[in-house]
């Protein structure tokens, strides 16, 4: 997969000392040409760390809004609360760490391969389970058109697959899309979440994000919905109506 040029980066990356992975979604071609509108649509890791001076550069943006996917203890262990940022919930509970511990518990040596396993089962869990939270996110873009912001903890999986499902909608291509996906590797810098048993390799694993996961995600939506058109239509209640509007709120 082609990576961003550094200037793409450098536009698209906000870099803020309370958050590693927080970019704008704009710039990216979507439907009959039109770009995605930059400084509408932001993705990022959790915001419990941001200093003043990065909340004065969020609010700069007119950022008034925040969705965030974490679960109910992770948003409770790292809460915010800032002012003019009004937090909406739309809690998915983690589980990749959860069920690796579990099998940990067991006695059984964790591999790189049952990392790969738990990933790739929690983004087919996302479409079995958690469309509904994916659903409300596009009532909110579809509310109003002011800017706004979601994240989870580290803004790379139901984050990721969140940022994926918009640029479909908005029909941004395949390649960008990946392209988008992929840039937390380059980005995301993980702060200690935590005291784990975890091996450094299956950690490794957890803290990435890989083509596989993603495309876990696609594969359950095509095998229940015949494409991400259908999904979208069907399950996250985007009618051809309303992907025209997203499309003129959020396209140049």
């Amino acid at each position: 997969m082609m990576m961003d040029s550094k200037q793409d980066v450098s536009r698209r990356h906000l870099p803020l000392s309370g958050a590693s992975n927080f970019r704008d979604l704009g710039g990216y071609v979507g439907q009959e040409g039109r770009p995605v509108k930059w400084r509408k649509i932001f993705r990022s890791d959790h915001l419990a760390n941001l200093s003043a001076e990065d909340l004065q550069q969020i609010q700069s943006i007119g950022i008034k809004r925040s969705f965030d996917f974490r679960g109910v203890q992770e948003s409770q262990a790292q809460a915010y609360d800032w002012p003019d940022i009004q937090r909406h919930s739309l809690s998915i509970e983690p589980t990749v760490v959860q069920r690796l511990q579990a099998q940990h518990l067991t006695g059984k040596p964790l591999t790189a391969a049952d990392a790969l396993d738990a990933m790739q089962t929690t983004y087919r869990d996302f479409v079995r389970v958690d469309s509904g939270r994916f659903a409300q996110l596009f009532e909110h873009l579809l509310d109003q058109p002011e800017p706004l912001l979601f994240h989870c903890t580290a803004g790379k999986d139901r984050t990721g697959l969140a940022a994926a499902l918009v640029l479909y909608a908005l029909g941004v291509s395949e390649a960008d899309i990946w392209r988008d996906y992929l840039l937390t590797n380059q980005l995301y810098k993980r702060n200690s979440i935590g005291a784990t048993s975890l091996a450094p390799d299956v950690l490794k694993i957890v803290w990435e994000v890989q083509e596989s996961f993603l495309q876990a995600s696609l594969e359950e939506i095509h095998a229940r919905y015949g494409s991400v058109q259908n999904y979208l239509n069907q399950e996250l209640n985007l009618t051809p109506a309303a992907l025209l509007r997203l499309q003129s709120l959020y396209l140049d």
